[in-house]
């Protein structure tokens, strides 16, 4: 774990200006232009980065598909692809303490959060893709003795990935891991207020060996930049997570353009669900805190539904705001601070928006609402808790991507899968129960594309991640990823 003392002089470290990077080295963006990059921890500029354009991705694209059809990567073999791969998970990791304190600088998630979340899940990814890779196999068909029926599989071409601002270097490996795996080449459009380290990951995967023009790195305002990578006609597929209306942008930019492959992780309004015979309800409470306040609840997973069974409700209630109360909000880069910044000011207004609209549809308000330390300059909220929330109001049906919780409390296992299932989102959810039936049941029940039970979380890299309804149809993580950047080719031989 990172040191108090190693996060103090990162903290100090001067950034500047940080360029493009296209074609394994950094540059300027076409227009000349930068963006200030404000830290949400005081408010502060402490760096800048280009502000790309759509003649910036251009070059970006065409770089990656003169760098694919050369083929020294996608064509090369996957042993060699596994070797760069892996010197590449040990740079990451390498400097860790480095890019989890740049990252925290840039978006405001807790230290504690982001040293895990960040650079060393991300190594942990672009590992275990690495290693995957020499074990894929094509396949023969089961053919007449005259015929021999092969399936190749075949990387895609160019890859566009687009990541949210909570968790860019987590999120991105789970792209750029896999898709680079395969053989792909990748441009990726960072989120404009959170780019540091990812520009930082680019140029780490270059010393560790990847070809030039194999991955690139555009910065940019995402209504720009985002918009022509989706629109690039020489972009085979785009790998996003972020809000829902941004994804029906890139489903539309694909039809527009030349039907790129879009794949989408959206956003997520997750119930968590506790019944009255869940083994240990103080357990239970703290664990469902942290699933919803953890990064100031800037998390597609969150748990910010809270359902609970009314045999419970009152005691289960008394424990949860017990565990809130004790979490202590703070600077970030504060080894002692269990909650971090909200990425930016506008991030916390919209999130102060939702609390006036519970309170004016009828909620109760029981702790938080309101911002906080407003003396350090940064943009920092009280963990927030409503309850008498009923399923019509606001903050039940839009996901805030804040730290605000509703409650509602239920009586039957019928009536928690029917509130669990009353959003238009399905990303995850939760089941607390000694039960092992009823745990089973609502697996089944539960319209989601993950379901814990008896905890929050923690779902490591082996199994996918991704939601149903408008929570998407993406899938990161696990095997299954690959699949996404795979082509699959057929050769049909007469013997």
């Amino acid at each position: 774990m990172i040191s108090q003392n190693a996060i103090d002089t990162l903290r100090r470290t001067e950034i500047g200006a940080r360029g493009l990077f296209i074609d394994g080295v950094q540059i300027e963006a076409t227009s000349g232009a930068s963006l200030p990059v404000t830290s949400p921890i005081d408010g502060r500029p402490f760096a800048s980065i280009a502000d790309g354009n759509a003649a910036d991705i251009d070059r970006a694209v065409k770089s990656a598909r003169k760098a694919f059809e050369r083929g020294s990567w996608s064509r090369s073999a996957p042993a060699f692809r596994k070797k760069v791969l892996t010197k590449f998970a040990e740079l990451v990791e390498k400097h860790a303490d480095e890019l989890a304190v740049l990252g925290v600088r840039d978006n405001g998630t807790e230290i504690g959060m982001a040293y895990k979340a960040e650079p060393l899940s991300a190594a942990g990814t672009i590992r275990y893709y690495a290693e995957a890779i020499d074990k894929v196999y094509g396949e023969i068909a089961p053919t007449a003795d005259n015929v021999l029926g092969l399936i190749h599989k075949e990387p895609l071409g160019v890859v566009g990935v687009i990541v949210p601002w909570n968790f860019p270097l987590m999120i991105g490996a789970w792209k750029i891991a896999p898709a680079l795996a395969a053989g792909n080449c990748v441009v990726v459009k960072p989120p404009e207020i959170a780019s540091l380290t990812l520009l930082r990951l680019a140029e780490l995967v270059s010393e560790a060996g990847l070809p030039a023009g194999v991955l690139n790195v555009v910065t940019g305002r995402g209504a720009v930049t985002g918009e022509a990578l989706g629109l690039h006609m020489d972009v085979d597929a785009i790998a996003f997570t972020g809000s829902g209306p941004v994804g029906r942008r890139l489903l539309e930019y694909s039809a527009r353009s030349n039907l790129k492959r879009v794949f989408l992780e959206l956003g997520g309004k997750s119930p968590n669900i506790v019944f009255a015979d869940a083994s240990d309800l103080k357990q239970a409470a703290v664990v469902s805190a942290n699933g919803i306040f953890r990064n100031s609840g800037q998390v597609c997973v969150a748990g910010s539904r809270l359902l609970v069974q009314s045999a419970v409700y009152d005691r289960f209630m008394d424990e949860l705001v017990a565990a809130t109360t004790r979490l202590k909000v703070g600077d970030p880069l504060d080894l002692t601070s269990d909650v971090g910044a909200v990425s930016s000011a506008e991030q916390l207004n919209k999130n102060l928006g939702f609390v006036a609209r519970a309170t004016e549809e009828g909620a109760q308000l029981v702790t938080g609402g309101e911002r906080i330390l407003t003396e350090t300059g940064g943009s920092y909220m009280a963990p927030t808790i409503f309850e008498n929330v009923t399923q019509d109001m606001q903050l039940a049906r839009e996901e805030v991507f804040g730290p605000v919780l509703g409650v509602m409390r239920f009586e039957t296992e019928e009536e928690a899968v029917r509130l669990a299932n009353s959003t238009v989102y399905g990303l995850a959810s939760a089941v607390w129960t000694s039960n092992l039936s009823t745990a089973h049941r609502m697996v089944r029940a539960i319209n989601a594309g993950v379901v814990h039970v008896n905890t929050y979380g923690g779902a490591d890299i082996t199994v996918p991640l991704g939601g149903v309804k408008q929570s998407g149809f993406g899938r990161d993580k696990s095997l299954h990823a690959l699949e996404k950047y795979l082509e699959l080719k057929t050769a049909w031989i007469a013997l």
